[in-house]
């Protein structure tokens, strides 16, 4: 199973914070950035816990079937700094970056994945330290979503 809610939070100085809250239902697998494994994904068989490793399948000319219009991951990144809309849609370019840390493959034909960004504040950062606090916020909250999906539909879930 590699689908659930989770979220992420990253605090930089002077009270300034980086937030995340993402849906996933990707058709790719999601690692663990921090070890590099496979945390959830593709089965190699039904019955199966052991993962397939969807890009290892990809490159040796294999395609999985996707779940028909049902893969996606949405995220949305809030911070309490002031931030222009360029910034704001720089923040959420470099929030994006999450999902590209722990998701593979991320953004594929089958996918619908996006990244929002959004500022409810006044306090001041620079765009890149709120970008680097974003991609972390959006890795947490995508291992923090497949790490607490229940298991559903017959698909076994990391929360059992």
């Amino acid at each position: 199973m590699k689908s659930g809610i989770g979220s992420g939070l990253v605090e930089l100085k002077d009270g300034v914070v980086v937030a995340a809250l993402v849906a996933v239902n990707s058709f790719g697998d999601v690692r663990d950035p921090g070890t590099g494994k496979l945390i959830a994904g593709a089965r190699r068989e039904p019955g199966s816990l052991d993962l397939a490793d969807t890009e290892a399948v990809m490159k040796a000319g294999g395609q999985r079937a996707p779940s028909e219009g049902r893969n996606t991951t949405l995220a949305v990144v809030a911070t309490n700094a002031r931030l222009s809309k360029v910034e704001a849609t720089k923040l959420a370019e470099f929030g994006s970056l999450g999902m590209a840390r722990t998701i593979y493959p991320v953004y594929t034909m089958f996918d619908g994945d996006v990244t929002f960004a959004l500022s409810a504040g006044e306090a001041s950062a620079n765009i890149n330290t709120l970008g680097v606090a974003a991609a972390e916020a959006v890795a947490q909250a995508i291992v923090r979503a497949v790490k607490s999906a229940p298991t559903m539909g017959g698909l076994p879930g990391l929360a059992g």
